[in-house]
């Protein structure tokens, strides 16, 4: 079986991270997957910001844990050390498509390397406030962008779920 098609079929969200880092060429190569995704008329127009830093790490969990409407202290990013975030230049039609897919490839990206990954979603609120947009401006992000997701990236803590099996009738032939 092909490799990527097994990467596929065996990638699962993890929710419990180990709070050590991965290595930055582990992170980098993750990052430079996720700028290889299809993008509408290869417009490439996504970003992904690499978070590593603990404190804008904790900051953006805060944010996220307040927009979800948790109580506080809860981790939305379930301890992940390492968090990528994709935006996408909301002015393009295909801005959501091609963020997503940017986050698809980030995440078996992951995976392949052995590292754990898990979609949080959220970032169009976030980056959609005033914090956000200032947090964007201090990175010296600019233009209209949307907040696709955070990829949540990390050593798992114990072991990956199995993958539930395929709902039945959802392949139609023509």
């Amino acid at each position: 079986m092909s490799t990527v098609i097994d990467a596929i079929k065996t990638r699962r969200s993890i929710r419990k991270f180990k709070p050590d880092m991965p290595k930055a060429s582990d992170i980098d190569q993750i990052v430079e997957a996720g700028l290889y995704a299809a993008s509408g008329m290869n417009r490439q127009a996504t970003v992904i910001i690499k978070v590593m830093d603990k404190e804008l790490r904790d900051r953006l969990s805060a944010m996220n844990c307040r927009i979800g409407g948790w109580q506080e202290g809860f981790d939305p990013f379930y301890g992940a050390p390492c968090i990528l975030i994709v935006l996408s230049d909301r002015t393009k039609p295909t801005c959501v498509y091609d963020g997503s897919l940017v986050m698809g490839n980030l995440m078996l990206a992951a995976h392949t390397l052995g590292l754990g990954s898990c979609w949080i979603h959220r970032a169009k609120e976030e980056f959609d406030s005033p914090e956000g947009k200032a947090m964007l401006a201090q990175l010296g992000i600019e233009g209209d962008w949307e907040g696709i997701g955070h990829c949540a990236i990390g050593f798992a803590e114990g072991e990956a779920p199995k993958a539930p099996p395929r709902r039945e009738g959802r392949v139609f032939s023509v």
